[in-house]
């Protein structure tokens, strides 16, 4: 009986170990990729981030860690283009504030408490817009409820919206609900956080240019991967749970540093940050049926008892893709995984180099030193303790 009782003692704690889940580009990944898209940059920049390679590097994991500590975080790496529309997704608002009115819904509420919920259905319907112009939108939604946050209610006037509302003359309380956010807001979110690193540049603010820069590399280097645009993000609608940590960690850590080529071409100046952002969502959108088709196909060919294996990885065993698994499915690929991240790192250094340009090229060669202070310590210290935590709030992509 003793005996037994150790064996299943054993089992058990091996069990615990048994881990499934791997953060998004993998922590490798984002570091490798932020790291590399400092080479892009020209001259008058490359010195500042060559000496502030090591930060960017290893902070380019901050937003994934972020997920641990706050609800605000998971929404902003990656939005469910396809559970709002079809393709070519035209009529996606391109902007937060329409977007959020547009699929937002509102509790129109009478003087017996009875409640009547609609949405702005019409929102893309020409008379609507004649009527209500874009700009008027935007004020509205700024004026009532742009101090919403994720996934909260928020009470407004009847009357702020009695144009609007087909139960005005009997509302008496009107709520909105955010039913948009949940469903991801990275294209929305970006531009407004680009203009943070703008602004770092413009008052030569060293601490801030490089925490931005360490972050947005994240943010953009989720937008480069194809699950982080759907709303099965991680094949759970398919039958294909795992491929979402399969495709962008499993992969680039098999495979990229012996046969990926990272020398891409130069950073480019961005003209309109909002607009690229969008494209490299679409780019990464187009190549999801060959991400999901051709691991479905794999995953019928291949024999069964061959797809996964165990690893030791971190002093716990891992359950994970076996190697020649990984590599069928990577040769069928044809490159994919290896040209999205070089299309991340040089996008990466075109969204740093045209923050410094918008910002007007401010000189960056003094002051590159930077004083942390125990309040920064701190911070750093307790978002280390929440991710070890391991408690994700908000959406988990390998769930």
């Amino acid at each position: 009986m003793k005996f037994n009782l150790t064996i299943l003692v054993i089992l058990f704690s091996f069990l615990l170990g048994i881990q499934s889940t791997q953060p998004e580009w993998g922590f490798y990944g984002h570091r490798k990729i932020n790291r590399k898209a400092v080479f892009t940059l020209p001259q008058e920049l490359l010195p500042f981030y060559k000496y502030h390679i090591e930060f960017v590097t290893e902070h380019a994991v901050d937003p994934d860690k972020r997920r641990y500590a706050t609800k605000f975080e998971a929404v902003r790496h990656y939005i469910d283009i396809d559970h709002w529309e079809q393709y070519p997704f035209d009529t996606i608002p391109r902007e937060y504030p329409h977007a959020m009115l547009k699929y937002g819904e509102f509790w129109s509420v009478d003087q017996n408490s009875d409640t009547s919920i609609f949405m702005l259905k019409q929102y893309d319907e020409p008379s609507f817009l004649k009527t209500y112009e874009a700009d008027s939108m935007k004020s509205l939604y700024y004026n009532t409820i742009h101090q919403l946050r994720f996934d909260d209610d928020i009470v407004l006037d009847c009357s702020s919206f009695k144009d609007l509302n087909p139960y005005a003359e009997s509302c008496q309380t009107l709520i909105f609900v955010d039913k948009f956010s949940g469903y991801g807001i990275l294209p929305y979110f970006f531009p407004e956080y680009y203009q943070k690193l703008v602004r770092a540049f413009k008052s030569k603010d060293t601490k801030r240019i490089i925490q931005y820069s360490a972050d947005i590399g994240h943010y953009v280097g989720d937008a480069h991967v194809p699950l982080h645009t759907t709303e099965n993000y991680n094949g759970q609608l398919t039958d294909q749970i795992g491929i979402h940590a399969f495709w962008e960690s499993r992969l680039p850590e098999l495979f990229a540093d012996e046969t990926y080529d990272f020398f891409v071409g130069k950073a480019e100046y961005i003209d309109n940050i909002q607009d690229y952002i969008w494209q490299v969502i679409f780019d990464s959108h187009d190549l999801l049926d060959e991400v999901l088709e051709f691991e479905k196909r794999l995953s019928e060919e291949f024999p069964s008892d061959q797809q996964f294996c165990f690893e030791n990885r971190l002093e716990k065993t891992i359950r994970t893709q076996c190697e020649a698994y990984s590599e069928a499915y990577h040769t069928s690929l044809d490159g994919m995984v290896e040209t999205r991240m070089r299309d991340a790192i040089q996008s990466i250094g075109s969204v740093w180099l045209s923050a410094w340009i918008d910002a007007g090229q401010p000189d960056l060669t003094k002051d590159l030193d930077i004083a942390w202070n125990k309040m920064d310590d701190k911070e750093k210290e307790e978002l280390n303790k929440q991710f070890k935590a391991g408690q994700i709030k908000g959406r988990n992509h390998d769930n």
